[in-house]
């Protein structure tokens, strides 16, 4: 099965900056999408940014020109960067590959922005 593991979460101030990262732990073939979801407490799963099987970039509106997804295709790596973050932003951020149209989901790492 394969098996994406996340970095990068953290406590930062509001206002601060903090890069995610997800990558596959073995090579991929037909990665179809990539996205990055977060669960705050008590609170449904939302999507926060992905790349559709298209190749285009989607952004919820809460996250648009404040994260910026990107990804190295060699790698089997998918990035958000967050800026100018808020205390709203806090929640766990979990990446989300479809290979051949199954889903896989990574373990999830933790945000918290707080003064």
């Amino acid at each position: 099965q394969v098996q994406l593991v996340e970095s990068g979460g953290g406590l930062v101030q509001p206002g601060g900056s903090l890069r995610l990262s997800c990558a596959a732990s073995e090579t991929i073939f037909g990665i179809n999408a990539m996205g990055w979801y977060r669960q705050a407490p008590g609170m449904q799963r939302e999507l926060v940014a992905e790349f559709t099987s298209g190749g285009s970039a989607n952004y919820a509106a809460s996250a648009k020109g404040r994260f910026t997804i990107s990804r190295d295709n060699a790698k089997n790596t998918v990035y958000l960067q967050m800026n100018s973050l808020k205390p709203e932003d806090t929640a766990v951020y979990i990446c989300k590959f479809l290979i051949r149209f199954r889903a896989y989901w990574g373990q999830g790492t933790q945000v918290t922005v707080s003064s």
